[in-house]
């Protein structure tokens, strides 16, 4: 095993920051590796917004739900979806593209390009010895989040990342049974569940041995009760509003 694979494998959230900040040769270093990611036809449909404004960090982190982190970390980056640069370059040349980059297949290939973008950013701030948190909950207030960013028609937020020197280290979660992931020629669903049992129990344990047995529920059920009520239901009005995935 070499220590590419060691730092993917000893991934965990981190959610608890120093006060160091990250430098602007360490940002730029992780914004470059995001880069290097793969990309669907060289489009590179995303952009990366960094946060400093201390102020600005604070709000994010109310539209996230109070989440102290996104506020207090060495540097706050969104990742978003981004065909503006796109259309303005076709508008600048009399070519309209409005039909393609307003297609669900190309918000598809946006949203896959920011997270492929994304990961790599995570990967290599690991390797410098940062800690990292993704942060969803930017979406709960995704009107107010593209306002203070002033993100235009076609660049639509994804999602935050918290990175920074890690205040303490927090334990692995454990990942689902490989057998309830991995399929061989065809999806294998019957296998998939069966493992699930298990892997109920390792969850089990792991949630009351960090809770001194506060906490006890399994993954199935904690994701039962998650996906019970759904949530942001303005998104798929929203995303149409910002221009993406109309067709």
């Amino acid at each position: 095993m070499n220590q590419i694979i060691e730092t993917i494998l000893d991934h965990r959230s981190v959610r608890s920051f120093t006060q160091e900040r990250l430098t602007a040769e360490e940002i730029k270093l992780l914004v470059e590796a995001a880069q290097a990611a793969s990309t669907s036809s060289y489009i590179q449909a995303y952009s990366i917004i960094g946060v400093s404004d201390h102020k600005l960090k604070e709000k994010l982190a109310d539209y996230a739900g109070n989440q102290s982190y996104v506020a207090e970390n060495g540097h706050f980056f969104v990742f978003c979806a981004d065909l503006h640069r796109h259309e303005q370059i076709a508008y600048e040349k009399g070519v309209d593209i409005k039909a393609t980059i307003e297609s669900t297949e190309a918000f598809m290939i946006a949203v896959i390009d920011a997270a492929l973008a994304a990961q790599n950013l995570a990967i290599a701030a690991e390797s410098m010895g940062l800690g990292i948190c993704y942060i969803g909950g930017i979406r709960n207030h995704l009107k107010e989040v593209s306002e203070i960013l002033e993100t235009p028609e076609y660049v639509l937020p994804l999602f935050g990342m918290a990175v920074g020197h890690p205040a303490q280290q927090t334990d692995k979660k454990p990942r689902l049974p490989l057998q309830s992931v991995y399929h061989e020629n065809k999806y294998d669903g019957e296998s998939a569940i069966a493992k699930l049992a298990e892997y109920d129990e390792t969850i089990s344990s792991y949630y009351r041995a960090r809770t001194d047995g506060i906490r006890t529920e399994t993954w199935t059920d904690q994701i039962t009760n998650r996906l019970r009520h759904t949530k942001r239901t303005f998104m798929k009005e929203f995303v149409e509003e910002k221009g993406f995935s109309k067709r």
